[in-house]
């Protein structure tokens, strides 16, 4: 964070985290201030004349008219150097850990700590030599951040010059110089660090279209609305559907190379449960700790508002930073609807013209800023990285016609809408396969055919099958399934098996908790065969009860746990027994 000047203004209003001071003539729109005798971080908001307004990201209890304020001459910026991965920030990138020891558990007014350990020495390898040119995002050089992630130093964008000097192999903090560049007439000092404006995206050379999935390893999401690489995502759902479980899911089995997780607003308990668990997780790819590729950042409801929307734009500025790293980094912001809820208290505090519901005008243009910066770049390096964005949003009431879902949906291209039914009925993830879609679909299908050719045929033939049970739903509901003929209650037996057998997932099942691509569109394919020669054996005249009483259908709804994702002759096993019961049932009724 940067320090402040000896240029100063004085408070002339405080209204919440609003604060307005006289005196600030020279400042500019979103610069930093410190404000009070506490030296409380605040970003001006708007300037009229010698007086600015900003909100204060602390809690301003205590400030009174005539207290200083001074100003730092940059605007609000994130530390980005090795020693970002396995930390836990706030949304003002103070180190809660460090802050925990000094403070206690609960931070005070003006509480401040570096972001990331000045002192401790990395192992830095240069990339570059003395008289070669170099350009803004090349990497000069690289340090081994955790054991699994290599972390190469870049070229801040716009630096562009001659190597003058590079400092040889060896142990250095972060902020001292290992690089000299003469750019033009100036010489630039290149160092592990650098500083970036959180409300600036950084820059690429183009995007690029994804057809490559995000494994997610949960079934109802990958098969059936999987997102692509570089998407963006969101996870709309009423209080207690599931959404913060089902992001620590995706956080810990996608296949990223790096997670950064934002708890934007969320309470305290779910938080402090994320804080405490995710340091224990093991990574399943690594077989290391997971917070080896994850970083964490927590704004719970009890912090002051204003600091919630800051988190998400510290969270995706890191998530960029390693996009141009050349890595595959999601990023989960848990969720969207808080931090949409502070930007209505500071708007009606500035005293702006409500929208809908209480809302600011521009509350669909700051959502489009945030979700436009996913997806998959060419870097300016070179190589490829991207940023996969997914948000939750907490509709009051569950009512999807709120104005913040209604704007998430046009920027985002998947939708997991969770629905309560489902949750309340012990179903999880509790995304609705009706109301829930995605448009990666068409992008996506080449990557999945390479694991099954019929992968896109047989989603498609389940999505209409689900679709039918629906409505046969509604007839069963005032009639009852005896009245249907055998076919039309062989879809509702099916439905049934494959929302317990394959759309059900267990987070804690040492089995289940993760399902591979290749399981996937295994089972997907057993349970379209059973559907298939179970309508052609009752076509020829089974009775659908003993199409029921087949052994094989308890193995089926079973195979999500009993058989692992590395066990490929188990999952023929079942195949064929499936294909040989139906053909003894078959033979029975020919």
């Amino acid at each position: 964070m940067s320090k402040a000047t000896d240029q100063t203004g004085s408070i002339t209003r405080v209204s919440g985290p609003i604060v307005e001071a006289a005196g600030m003539a020279e400042a500019q729109a979103y610069e930093v201030v410190r404000v009070g005798p506490q030296g409380l971080v605040g970003e001006i908001l708007k300037l009229a004349g010698e007086i600015a307004t900003m909100q204060v990201y602390e809690n301003t209890a205590g400030l009174k008219p005539g207290d200083v304020v001074r100003r730092t001459g940059a605007p609000l910026s994130v530390v980005l150097a090795p020693g970002l991965l396995g930390s836990i920030f706030d949304g003002l990138q103070r180190p809660l850990s460090v802050l925990a020891d000094q403070v206690g558990a609960f931070l005070t007014a003006g509480a401040t700590a570096e972001p990331i350990n000045t002192s401790r020495k990395w192992g830095f390898v240069p990339k570059v030599a003395p008289g070669q040119l170099v350009r803004g995002g090349q990497v000069f050089g690289a340090v081994r951040e955790t054991s699994s992630i290599e972390h190469r130093l870049l070229v801040p964008p716009g630096v562009a010059g001659t190597v003058v000097s590079a400092e040889p192999e060896g142990e250095h903090t972060i902020w001292e110089p290992l690089c000299v560049v003469q750019a033009g007439r100036r010489a630039v000092e290149l160092t592990m660090a650098q500083l970036w404006p959180v409300r600036r995206p950084r820059p690429f050379r183009r995007r690029r279209s994804s057809d490559t999935v995000l494994v997610t390893g949960q079934r109802v999401i990958d098969t059936f609305f999987p997102i692509a690489r570089g998407g963006a995502a969101a996870i709309p759902g009423d209080f207690g559907t599931g959404k913060t479980i089902l992001q620590q899911q995706l956080a810990k089995w996608s296949d990223a190379d790096i997670v950064v997780y934002v708890g934007c607003g969320e309470r305290g308990n779910e938080m402090t449960d994320i804080l405490r668990t995710f340091p224990e997780l093991e990574d399943p790819y690594t077989g290391r700790f997971l917070m080896e590729r994850t970083v964490l950042i927590g704004n719970t409801s009890n912090m002051p508002v204003a600091a919630r929307e800051v988190s998400i734009y510290t969270g995706i500025s890191i998530a960029e930073y390693y996009r141009d790293m050349g890595y595959n980094v999601a990023l989960m912001a848990d969720s969207t609807s808080r931090w949409a809820e502070a930007l209505r208290e500071a708007s009606s505090r500035l005293e702006e013209m409500p929208a809908e519901e209480g809302f600011p005008a521009y509350l669909a243009a700051r959502l489009a800023e945030f979700y436009e910066r996913a997806g998959v770049v060419e870097t300016l390096c070179g190589q490829d990285g991207s940023v996969t964005v997914v948000g939750a949003v907490s509709p009051p009431g569950g009512d999807f016609s709120e104005p913040v879902t209604q704007h998430t949906t046009r920027f985002t291209r998947c939708f997991w809408a969770l629905d309560p039914e489902l949750a309340h009925s012990r179903h999880y993830p509790a995304i609705s396969w009706l109301d829930s879609y995605s448009g990666y679909v068409p992008e996506v299908a080449g990557w999945w055919q390479q694991h099954n050719e019929d992968w896109l045929e047989d989603r498609d033939y389940i999505m209409n099958l689900l679709g039918q049970e629906d409505k046969l739903q509604q007839i069963v509901r005032l009639v009852g399934p005896d009245v249907l003929p055998d076919a039309q209650r062989l879809v509702l037996l099916a439905a049934d098996i494959l929302k317990t057998g394959f759309l059900q997932q267990s987070a804690g099942d040492a089995v289940d908790t993760y399902c591979a691509p290749r399981k996937q569109v295994m089972l997907l394919r057993a349970f379209v065969m059973f559907h298939r020669r179970a309508r052609q054996v009752i076509v020829r005249g089974a009775p659908f009860a003993r199409v029921r009483e087949m052994p094989v259908i308890h193995d089926l709804v079973r195979a999500k746990s009993a058989i692992r994702n590395d066990d490929e002759e188990g999952l023929f096993a079942l195949i064929s027994r499936l294909d040989d019961q139906l053909a003894e049932v078959e033979r029975e009724y020919a």
